[in-house]
Parts: structure tokens; sequence; C-alpha cells
């Protein structure tokens, strides 16, 4: 599968600390990001100010994006000194305030020059997951000096855009269009011109997934099982998505403003629900290759319950049962603030699993999860888009499988 990598999108990346001075309005109102001159690798060393198109986003872990497409000077602060080596700066303009000064001194701006559009700053809280993910996914480190550190893309390509890439990618808004085409007409044969249920798309997926093997490495199978279904679905959308386009939105002879807006909602909304429905057909898929027993979106108390509960409902509601034998696992592909359902949802059990595949959960999140007996469960190679502080506690999926059947044996 060819996946892509971060060259495909952007020429650099840089990232630094900010200063009060740049960003905090009670320090300075200079209106300037500073120790980012040896971003000129990107915009260049021009002579005199040079009006450039800047887009200002702010990211936070519980919101959704702020983004503001505007202007910036870039300049050399330096210009007329000649016995001192040049200097340049961003100068934003005062309708980027409702970005910039979000951010206060200590957070960190991401610089991104794409291979098409205006330069992105992005600006984020220190310590946040959104800070975690993009220092991991563009390979980058913060100096003490508040001066950028950067990545140039032109020379080592970047990361591949894996499953993982393209999760954090999202979180930008740069949508990566990752399809296998090879497999339309096969796809087509079996389905149609029309979306399958979930349960049998991920059981084509897995047919196709030959090389993959769920008993030696779980972890693994699953990463590439959501990789694959993820391609499929893509190919799939597009091919239906284009042959609704060319139809039009047409309705007694009118643009149906309408009936695109909730075409474009529905379209969405399908990705988002199937991604969630995807992991969950997966995670069956494996407990039942290791023989383990479960009883998927169970009920426990107040007719809600965990997505799987180990080993079924009869042992759950048996007050004669061991508690030391029950197991309930949670499993969503990301998990921002929505980590918390899982606590309520198996009163009998105190410590409770849950699968992700969301990377780089910030260190403030993990520690606040432990507090809660909450033990986050993550395919071993998302382990490495956490700090070092945190793997410790972190579990594979393998060892997950390993813990429910020695409960079971």
């Amino acid at each position: 599968m060819k996946q892509g990598a971060l060259s495909d999108y952007f020429v650099g990346v840089g990232a630094k600390t900010l200063k009060g001075t740049e960003v905090d309005p009670r320090v300075s109102r200079g209106h300037e990001l500073q120790g980012i001159s040896d971003f000129r690798a990107f915009l260049g060393s021009p002579p005199e100010k040079t009006k450039i198109d800047v887009t200002y986003v702010w990211l936070s872990d519980e919101e959704p994006p702020v983004s503001l497409p505007l202007t910036g000077t870039w300049y050399d602060s330096r210009k007329g000194q000649s016995h001192r080596d040049p200097e340049y700066r961003l100068y934003y303009p005062a309708a980027s305030e409702d970005v910039v000064y979000r951010a206060k001194a200590g957070d960190t701006l991401f610089l991104c020059q794409p291979r098409d559009g205006s330069l992105v700053a992005l600006f984020c809280t220190h310590g946040s997951s959104i800070e975690q993910q993009l220092l991991w996914l563009f390979g980058l480190g913060l100096t003490a000096d508040n001066v950028i550190s950067q990545r140039d893309y032109r020379e080592d390509g970047g990361r591949s855009l894996d499953l993982v890439s393209r999760y954090i990618l999202e979180l930008i808004n740069v949508e990566v269009i990752a399809t296998e085409d090879q497999w339309l007409d096969q796809i087509l044969a079996k389905f149609g011109a029309s979306f399958p249920g979930t349960r049998e798309f991920s059981e084509f997926t897995r047919r196709l997934a030959k090389d993959v093997d769920a008993k030696a490495d779980p972890d693994l199978a699953l990463l590439e099982w959501m990789d694959l279904e993820e391609r499929l679905f893509m190919t799939l959308e597009r091919h239906i998505v284009a042959d609704r386009l060319q139809k039009g939105f047409i309705t007694d002879g009118k643009a149906d403003v309408e009936d695109f807006v909730k075409f474009s909602l529905s379209v969405q909304n399908r990705r988002k629900s199937r991604a969630g429905w995807a992991l969950g057909n997966h995670i069956e898929a494996l407990l039942k290759q290791h023989g383990v027993i479960y009883k998927r979106e169970a009920t426990t108390e107040k007719r809600n319950g965990p997505d799987f509960l180990f080993p079924d409902e009869a042992a759950y509601h048996n007050p004669a049962w061991p508690v030391a034998k029950l197991t309930m696992l949670g499993a969503k592909t990301s998990c921002k603030d929505r980590w918390r359902q899982v606590l309520s949802e198996a009163d009998r059990i105190e410590e409770k699993h849950l699968l992700t595949l969301e990377p780089g959960i910030s260190v403030t999140q993990t520690d606040e999860m432990k507090r809660a007996k909450l033990q986050l469960v993550l395919p071993e190679k998302v382990h490495g888009t956490y700090q070092t502080a945190q793997r410790s506690s972190l579990m594979q999926v393998s060892e997950f499988i390993d813990l429910v059947q020695a409960r079971q044996s």
C-alpha cells in the first residue's frame, strides 16, 4: 500500500515556545513572532517588508479549531544594521488577535509551510495532547531559548502517512486521501455502489489482509485492519460521492443548498460512525481468534454497559461470581473527554480498561485516567507517540488479551 509522506503536503515545519513579548498584550503590543528567522529556508529573505498570506489557528483538546485566514508581514528587523546578521520576524495584524491572544507565554507555535497554499501558524497550549501529537508527527522538539526548531521535508520526506499520522493531520484540517483504487472493482462486485453494513465490510477487509497474523501479533493486526478498512471505505465513498455530485443538487431548476448541506453532513457523520464500529468489529475478531469468551454491547446497570464484557452478562449479574474474574473493555477510536463515559459502564468492576487508537494523549489526561483507575490499552506502535514517562503505564492489546485469558483459565 502506498502511504505517502508529510512531504506530499508540507515543504517544511517548525515549532517554538512562545514568549510574553510575542503574545501577551500586557507585556508588548509589538504584534511580532520572534525567534523564527531560520524559517527563511521556506519564506525566503526578501530585502523589503513582504506581505504574505497567513492562516492563524488556535488548537484545543476540547474544542474545534479557531481559524482566521489573514495576512502577515515578513521582514528583517535588523535591516540597515550591516554589522549584524539578519533577523526575520513575522508581524501579525490586529485581526488575528482572537487567535494569537488565546496563547500565553510558554505555549507552543507551529509554523507550517504547505506545498500549496498560505503559511499556517498553529497555536496551542503547552502540555496539551495536540501539542504532543504534532511534535511527534512532525518529528520536532522545543528549544529552551524560544528559538524555532524545524524540519525541511524537501530533504527527508518526513513521516509516512499511516493511520496514526492521518488521524493527527485530520485534527488540523489536513485531509489525506488514502484510497486503494485497485480494489474498487472488487468492492463494487461485492457490494455494488452502496454502503454495506459495517460488520460485513470489516469481514471483507480482513479477508483482503491475507498477510496479517492476528494470532502472532494482535497489536499490529488491529492497526493493519483499521488502516486497510479506512482506505477501502474511502475508495468506495469517493466513487459514490463522485456519482452523486455529477447528478447535482437541483430541485425545480434551482440549486438546492439544503440538500447539498444535508448530503455533506451525512458523509462526515458516516465516516465517524463507521470508524467506531470498525474498531469494535476488529477487536471482536481478535477475541475470537484468541478464544476469549466475551459479550459485545453488554448491559450492566441502568441499561448501559461496556463495549465488551468478560466473560458475559450472566456472570456479571451473578453476585456469587468473583469480581476478580470480571473484566470490561471500552473501545473508542479517540478519547477526548469521552473516556469518562467508560467509568460508569460496569459498577462491579473497579478497574476499567479502554482500548483507543488516539496517539499522544497529554500527561495531564493520562494521570487523570490513572487516578480514576482507567487502564489505557493501545496497539504497541501507538505507544511511541507517548512520552517516555507515560509508556510504562500503557497496556498493549496482546497484554490485555493475555490478562483476560488468564482470568478465564
